[in-house]
């Protein structure tokens, strides 16, 4: 597979797509599902192309996110909140009414920089223990560390949690978000797979992570975000003891629900087969009929499933999307062109794809006026259907 956020800027350059082993693994161990090709974060992040601040629904979660931890960890003036992985700063920046100090770390270079203009303090660097003790150092501890869609990133996540926990004042607390890799399973949002992704995690593979790095976990709620995430409360263990009971009955309902057995997974692979042959009798049955298929969204999840279902320009014309960095250029292996939002209303095709299914309503929210011209749009996950 291509790295799905590596888009093409001109037809020159497809032949010189690198592509790259995308293989699912299970471990009967510690139930952790991931990658074991991983590509350099280099490659991956220094030059990035996905922004959070695009998004209606990032910007909510955002505003929400920011008043809880406030409220829940009690932050004040004096209180330094980090976030790991800050990308443009949206989520630091919900911050400032609160009058809270902030600051993002970010490797992407270009998105670090649109952060600064923006007027958030960003440390340009990969995160890491080391890392973590510099920044110590120099801004002091920390009484929130943040880490988004993050932590499934990294090939250490050992390593990535004890830094987290070094940068902690007394008594702060770590916060993490990741997809939920049940959730993954059940909705069959196999489109989340990609070389970025490394683990998927459960309840159970972060309790064992946490208990490798001295972390408690205080807290864990669901979140609808991104498909279904958890979100994370941890802290040193020696200042906050064990693990939460109702964490530990989450592990337990995993338990019964076969989320540390292999046959899960086996069932989750047939439905993703199973998946790709109806999107593609769909998609082939539209065209037979006459009708033009555009997209909606230029996501990474969305390249994977182009790729994964052999979706290319035969079968669908262009997609749009509201990020500028993805606007004129190309999907990566199916070199599908990136064209503005406005184009739907202009060319009005007969249905659009929402690769960006996890934004769907806002979406079609936005796009009623093609809907009030006869659209219809499409949701590829778990099953295709026209809606």
């Amino acid at each position: 597979m291509p790295l799905a956020n590596s888009f093409v800027p001109s037809p020159d350059a497809f032949a010189l797509e690198p592509r790259y082993p995308l293989d699912v693994s299970f471990c009967r161990t510690c139930s952790l599902m991931q990658l074991l090709d991983v590509i350099a974060p280099e490659v991956l992040f220094r030059h990035y192309v996905y922004v959070t601040g695009t998004s209606e629904t990032i910007a909510a979660h955002n505003r929400q996110y920011a008043g809880t931890l406030v409220d829940r960890l009690h932050v004040g003036a004096d209180d330094l909140v980090v976030e790991v992985a800050s990308n443009d700063g949206s989520l630091l920046k919900c911050f400032q009414p609160y009058g809270v100090r902030t600051l993002g770390i970010e490797p992407a270079t270009n998105i670090a920089e649109m952060a600064r203009a923006d007027g958030i303090h960003t440390v340009d660097c990969f995160f890491s223990g080391p890392a973590a003790r510099r920044i110590r150092e120099t801004h002091g501890p920390a009484r929130a560390v943040i880490a988004n869609n993050v932590l499934a990133h990294v090939d250490d996540p050992q390593d990535f949690l004890a830094g987290c926990k070094a940068l902690l004042a007394e008594q702060g607390r770590v916060v993490i978000e990741v997809p939920y890799v049940r959730d993954l399973l059940e909705r069959l949002e196999y489109d989340t797979i990609y070389h970025e992704h490394l683990c998927y995690f459960s309840v159970s593979t972060l309790v064992r992570l946490c208990d490798a790095v001295g972390l408690s976990i205080v807290r864990m709620e669901h979140v609808p975000v991104h498909g279904g995430s958890l979100r994370m409360y941890a802290g040193a263990r020696d200042e906050w003891g064990p693990h939460a009971s109702d964490v530990l009955a989450w592990t337990d309902e995993e338990r019964r629900l076969g989320l540390g057995g292999l046959a899960h997974y086996e069932r989750f692979a047939a439905g993703v087969s199973a998946s790709r042959r109806a999107i593609l009798a769909l998609l082939e049955s539209l065209r037979s009929e006459g009708k033009m298929v555009a997209a909606y969204g230029a996501p990474a999840k969305g390249n994977t499933l182009l790729n994964y279902c052999g979706i290319d320009t035969r079968l669908l014309s262009y997609t749009v999307d509201k990020n500028p960095l993805k606007v004129g250029q190309y999907t990566p292996g199916m070199h599908i062109p990136v064209l503005p939002v406005s184009t739907l209303i202009e060319r009005q095709p007969d249905f659009v794809l929402i690769l960006a299914w996890n934004f769907a309503e806002e979406i079609m929210r936005q796009q009623e006026e093609y809907r009030q011209r006869g659209g219809r749009f499409i949701l590829p996950i778990p099953a295709p259907r026209v809606v």
